[in-house]
């Protein structure tokens, strides 16, 4: 997820939107679960590892501005 400073980076209009749009999946997904205990029978696995790609390339992305900026 963000950096380890516990700071999110800038985000874009459309990582936002792609954030929203995981964020709806895995709550229909949640919903989809037969027992709805919460006991984690859904894997969000892969929609989690989509929205850590995200905010990695917002991160490079806030870096490499840094950088370029001093």
């Amino acid at each position: 997820m963000p950096n380890s400073k516990n700071t999110t980076p800038q985000l874009t209009v459309g990582e936002k939107a792609q954030l929203a749009w995981l964020v709806a999946r895995m709550a229909k997904r949640g919903l989809a679960d037969p027992d709805r205990t919460g006991t984690g029978a859904v894997d969000l696995s892969d929609l989690q590892r989509k929205t850590d790609r995200i905010y990695e390339r917002a991160c490079k992305r806030a870096e490499t501005a840094a950088r370029t900026t001093k």
